[in-house]
């Protein structure tokens, strides 16, 4: 089974500090616990920011500003939402991809999510394929159903998106799939062959999912975003201890945890970057 890897996700869109007064929403607060996740053993970063009152936004001098204090502390995979909360302008959300992100999110669908629906339209999806493509950004493709695998599918068929695929199921939604082990098993067996794949538990059915991928040789992502509590009754303090308990429970269960730059091997970011030295050579010559 190959090395673990692990997200951390540790703002996200839709946590707040009424949630938990622990949550990071600066650009200062977002790098460094992110650094702490790293120091723990977190390969990839999933990035949302917020602006001075907290709200989300899609700013990219205020993305630039925590890519730069991160990458200033460590060598973390950075993974950009495209999204930043189910409210967002297209083209805002199309122009995150000029940052040219080792990864970012590819939402496969619409969908009713909570109290509101997250549109993803099928020209939308092509827009944004194809700008991850023309950026040689891989995509996370994000799975709240099954039928985000089928447009998936189709929008692979058209060329707008390069093998080895990378999948991200998240479960527990309201609006999506329940965090079940029948679910997260039928989604496993549902994408191209080939491909990686992630899971997220939402809230209560964080550790259960992380659990399962874990021992189903997929991968994991803990944070705030997902889950505020680190046990029943018990805010965790910070993202870093989530980060822990995944890597003491993948010693427990035999299963070794991915560096970085072993993450980027497992998911051909690597043959990503070779690409882009050898069109920049060209270019020079």
């Amino acid at each position: 089974m190959e090395k673990l890897i692990i997200t951390v996700a540790p703002t996200g869109s839709q946590t707040t500090r009424e949630h938990t007064p622990y949550l990071p929403l600066s650009p200062k607060e977002i790098a460094d616990s992110v650094y702490e996740a790293w120091q723990a053993g977190a390969s990839i970063a999933h990035i949302h920011v917020r602006d001075e009152s907290g709200n989300n936004t899609l700013d990219l001098n205020t993305y630039r500003e925590v890519v730069d204090r991160i990458q200033d502390k460590c060598d973390i995979i950075i993974n950009l939402t495209t999204a930043g909360g189910i409210v967002m302008n297209d083209e805002d959300r199309l122009r995150v991809c000029e940052l040219c992100s080792e990864m970012a999110t590819f939402d496969a669908g619409t969908l009713n999510f909570g109290s509101g629906v997250f549109h993803n339209t099928p020209t939308f999806l092509e827009r944004l394929a194809a700008k991850l493509k023309e950026n040689r950004i891989k995509p996370e493709i994000e799975v709240f159903d099954v039928g985000m695998i089928e447009n998936t599918k189709r929008i692979i068929k058209k060329g707008l998106m390069d093998p080895p695929f990378h999948f991200q199921f998240v479960l527990g939604i309201h609006g999506g799939m329940p965090a079940t082990p029948k679910n997260l098993l039928f989604l496993s067996e549902s994408i191209p062959q080939g491909s990686t794949w992630s899971a997220i538990g939402a809230s209560k059915d964080q550790l259960t999912i992380n659990t399962m991928s874990i021992l189903m040789g997929g991968h994991v992502r803990v944070g705030m975003e997902d889950s505020v509590y680190f046990r029943k009754g018990e805010l965790a303090k910070t993202n870093a201890q989530f980060v822990d308990r995944i890597v003491d429970l993948s010693g427990i269960l035999g299963r070794e945890v991915a560096t970085p730059n072993e993450a980027r091997k497992i998911l051909g970011l690597d043959q990503l970057s070779s690409q882009t030295l050898n069109n920049e050579s060209e270019v020079v010559k």
